[in-house]
């Protein structure tokens, strides 16, 4: 998700691309799911607005939750994650973080991650450092281990 692909059309199309013949009404569910609606509904024209070229004119957030309506919409058994907080504000970081939360249930999900809060809440974290798996588990055990995972949560989260 670090790079989505939007396309030169409405907020609705972008979103329907999960799924051609989707309903205006699973479209929106989607959107709610993925805490975009309230921004859509707050355009003049909703649905129907024109995001220009790769979503020009939306946030780098606004972007990852269409994205992720998309997902929402496709309602895929496995989801690819690639960094889906990375270069997003706190408040658009927050509203990701609860839409994938959504996202995930009754599904695999892999997630690519920097930002250690995006895993905190994963079935199993897997670090891995310059291809090597140094440690797997969840993030409670992972932080009592006091190993590599431990020491990259406190430089991102201890001050």
């Amino acid at each position: 998700m670090q790079n989505v692909q939007l396309f030169d059309n409405t907020i609705e199309e972008n979103i329907k691309v999960g799924k051609k013949g989707a309903t205006k009404e699973e479209i929106i569910k989607a959107a709610k799911k993925a805490r975009i609606h309230d921004f859509i509904m707050s355009l003049p024209k909703g649905y129907e607005t024109d995001i220009g070229e790769n979503g020009g004119v939306l946030s780098g957030g606004q972007r990852q939750r269409i994205s992720i309506a998309r997902a929402f919409l496709k309602d895929a058994p496995i989801l690819i994650l690639d960094e889906m907080t990375s270069n997003v504000d706190p408040v658009n970081e927050s509203l990701i973080q609860d839409a994938i939360t959504e996202l995930a249930k009754n599904r695999t999900v892999l997630v690519v991650a920097h930002h250690l809060k995006t895993i905190q809440k994963a079935d199993q974290i897997l670090v891995f450092q310059k291809g090597n798996l140094l440690e797997k588990g969840m993030h409670g055990e992972l932080l009592c281990k006091n190993g590599y995972y431990t020491k990259l949560w406190r430089a991102q989260y201890e001050v």
